[in-house]
């Protein structure tokens, strides 16, 4: 039997597999997940501790009407004399709060109606995907503006209510379709044939392989609600008396402030937008390369392996490689039915 022979390229001193507490880190090895943390962590910090290291009452007025940064007010002030590093500070809390309240209500929501329907099927699965599908066509912000029309006191709470129930319904029809394809695995069928009840199967068997999945639909609601928050705050539909860094940019619009030249009314909400966006993306990028195995970068591994296009990487084993016997020659001016009868001779 003849085997067609490949080139080869042997790799030595191929580096172990990873162990079992090394593999439970690796989402945090990747540099784009750690600065992500790292930023959220320290809004996180600015949320807690806001409004007692805030320097002034953010409603408090002055006679420095719209002074540029300095040693007493490090992001300048207002037009009736307010320090805005203050509003910062006391409006970081009401933006997290609504981000990741209304982050955790949708992915509550996307969790229990995406999976069970997956897992079902049948009628259940008919009623819970029209379900979704309704609500994945009703408009938040719209409803927003018309509750607040009709609520006097528009609170953060009610404000990440009505995002949550608004936009859950596509991370329910992304569970919906992982879970129909994760239901006839085979160790889902093995717990099936041992008697186990379909919620524990769901739990034990199937949510562990859905928890990337709905961790990064749960950053991705919490962007989208952060981004709503500040917008109704901008366009003044949310309580303007509650401060959060859209109010800091609703009174620089109303009162001109790029017009009159005043760059840090609106300059440092803005960076601080920009910057909890960014951190929410790296988070979710690094989410993504640790469930898809193309994405993953190199950093963190321990040795990188160099493809060659044409040859494949194998291990070099401790046996030595025997080559083949090379077959007997023919004598000189011998042709091959000599060569055959004097086998039968020899024979």
């Amino acid at each position: 039997m003849s085997v067609a022979a490949t080139d080869t390229t042997v790799l030595d001193d191929v580096p172990a597999p990873a162990t079992a507490g090394r593999a439970r880190f690796r989402f945090l090895r990747g540099a784009k997940t750690r600065t992500g943390l790292l930023i959220l962590a320290f809004f996180a910090l600015i949320a807690v501790i806001g409004p007692w290291i805030a320097p002034y009452d953010p409603d408090a007025m002055s006679d420095q009407l719209l002074q540029p940064p300095s040693a007493d007010h490090w992001f300048g002030t207002t037009h009736t004399g307010q320090d805005v590093l203050s509003q910062i500070l006391v409006g970081t809390r009401g933006v997290l709060l609504v981000g990741f309240i209304a982050g955790f209500l949708a992915t509550v929501l996307s969790v229990l109606i995406g999976v069970t329907a997956g897992f079902l099927g049948g009628a259940a699965d008919e009623i819970l995907s029209m379900f979704s599908n309704v609500f994945l066509v009703i408009p938040g912000l719209p409803l927003i503006i018309i509750i607040a029309s009709f609520v006097e006191d528009t609170t953060d709470l009610l404000i990440a209510s009505v995002i949550a129930l608004t936009s859950w319904a596509w991370g329910s029809r992304v569970l919906r379709a992982q879970t129909l394809s994760l239901r006839r695995r085979d160790y889902v069928e093995a717990a099936r044939a041992t008697g186990e009840s379909t919620w524990r199967i769901i739990i034990f068997e199937v949510m562990p392989n859905l928890t990337a999945v709905i961790a990064s639909g749960f950053v991705g609601t919490v962007i989208f609600a952060i981004l709503s928050e500040i917008t109704l705050a901008f366009i003044g539909v949310a309580d303007i008396s509650h401060w959060n860094w859209g109010t800091v940019l609703f009174w620089a619009q109303s009162n001109q402030a790029l017009a009159q030249g005043a760059w840090w009314w609106f300059v440092p909400a803005g960076l601080c937008i920009a910057l909890l966006g960014t951190a929410l993306s790296l988070i979710n990028f690094g989410i993504d390369e640790f469930v898809n195995p193309r994405l993953r970068t190199a950093a963190g591994s321990s040795k990188n392996v160099t493809m060659r296009v044409g040859f494949t990487p194998v291990a070099r084993t401790t046996a030595p490689v025997v080559p083949p016997a090379p077959a007997p020659r023919a004598a000189p001016g011998q042709s091959g039915d000599a060569r055959e009868t004097s086998k039968e001779h020899s024979a």
